[in-house]
């Protein structure tokens, strides 16, 4: 038994929402450490330029851009503005995973 590329959309919305509100404990601890004193902002910058942290900066933002894109395409669907059978719902989750790919690849030449 397989899921189908529908399906695997949704379920990756969801995931997507949990790693968002996860990850915005870490920006809002760095938002912290750059706001308490001129050593807490260059300790900051300091993590920004890591190699580690932009790489989580990368995937903040494309699990971002996924959640976002895939969002758009649910309010779509539920305003009738793409019909809800499988074939459109099966093309338009190929879409959406083409372009979270292009914003992916895009956001990581941005952050690095």
């Amino acid at each position: 038994m397989h899921f189908p590329l529908t399906a695997i959309a949704s379920v990756l919305h969801r995931i997507s929402g949990v790693i968002i509100f996860l990850s915005t404990g870490v920006l809002l601890w760095l938002l912290g450490l750059s706001l308490t004193s001129p050593e807490g902002f260059l300790r900051a910058s300091a993590v920004v330029d890591h190699f580690i942290f932009k790489f989580i900066i990368w995937g903040m933002l494309s699990t971002l851009a996924y959640h976002i894109f895939s969002g758009i395409r649910h309010i779509m669907m539920d305003c009738d503005f793409l019909d809800a059978t499988l074939k459109t719902g099966k093309f338009s989750a190929q879409i959406l995973f083409l372009v979270t790919t292009l914003f992916s690849i895009l956001s990581g030449v941005l952050v690095w």
